[in-house]
């Protein structure tokens, strides 16, 4: 096997999901790195892995990045200035020297996508376009892990997502593709992967997934997008994401979280994992 390039990494969001896994499989490969994150007292401890503080959008957030070659960049907080806190972050990075950004898009970003947060993705990847800057942009679907979350107390997924189709990824996937990309960036300098599951699921497939791998009785029931959002006031959050909230289920009855890819496959070397094996087996971490 040929070594991974001498690159100095750098992964954002490794107190999470993604960017944990990313970090420990980057620590794995026996790869030195720096982990920028917010609350380094909250980082996993990993052999030859560094925390400092980084912060999108704050000052010093460019001095946290200095001697970093290769970034993996997750999203920042779902918040209403995201995309001016993402767009300042690449700012640092080039500021910086950063030579490659890896960051994580989502499927179909696009200025008029219906899923309202691949809008700031679209915007950011753009300004990493003009930033100069080597990337690799990483499109997800949405996380398979998330669905059993999608199910009420009464086992029903209540959306407007009609008969459209979603190639839900596990987020292990997602973090294996991450970590090659990162280990041979040069390999995959200004591409774009789409990460997708193997099966393109209704949310009716869905739910009979999840019935199987937990036990319980779940069943879709289609919403129109009016009653989606009287459902959805009751929990008092801002119409910004009340909206983000109900255009997942659009998006998917829109048809734009259809169709699967082979990227990643092309990227991990292994078949991508179905929805039944994510809700049914223990997480790798």
């Amino acid at each position: 096997m040929t070594q991974p390039e001498q690159a100095k990494i750098a992964v954002t969001g490794a107190t999470g999901r993604i960017g944990g896994r990313v970090a420990r499989r980057v620590a794995a490969a026996g790869v030195p790195h720096r982990m920028a994150v917010r609350h380094p007292e909250r980082a996993p401890e990993l052999p030859g892995a560094t925390a400092v503080r980084c912060a999108y959008g704050e000052p010093g957030a460019a001095a946290a990045l200095e001697g970093v070659e290769v970034l993996f960049m997750v999203s920042a907080s779902e918040s209403p200035d995201r995309l001016d806190q993402q767009r300042a972050f690449v700012d640092a990075a080039a500021r910086a020297g950063v030579r490659h950004v890896v960051y994580l898009s989502f499927f179909g970003a696009a200025p008029d996508a219906v899923f309202t947060l691949a809008r700031d993705h679209w915007a950011t990847e753009q300004h990493l376009r003009a930033s100069g800057l080597s990337y690799t942009f990483l499109r997800d679907n949405f996380y398979a892990d998330f669905m059993p979350a999608l199910v009420g107390d009464d086992g029903v997924i209540r959306g407007p997502a009609g008969a459209g189709r979603a190639a839900v990824v596990a987020q292990d996937d997602i973090a294996d593709a991450a970590t090659a990309v990162l280990l041979r960036p040069g390999e995959h300098a200004n591409r774009t992967y789409d990460l997708t599951g193997p099966r393109s699921l209704t949310m009716t497939e869905v739910a009979a997934i999840l019935s199987r791998t937990t036990g319980r009785t779940i069943t879709y029931r289609a919403e129109t997008e009016e009653a989606a959002y009287r459902s959805r006031a009751s929990y008092g959050a801002p119409d910004w994401q009340v909206e983000a909230w109900v255009s997942t289920y659009t998006a998917i009855a829109a048809g734009q979280l259809d169709g699967v890819s082979g990227d990643i496959p092309r990227l991990t070397g292994h078949a991508a994992t179905p929805l039944a094996d994510v809700v049914g087996a223990p997480q790798k971490g």
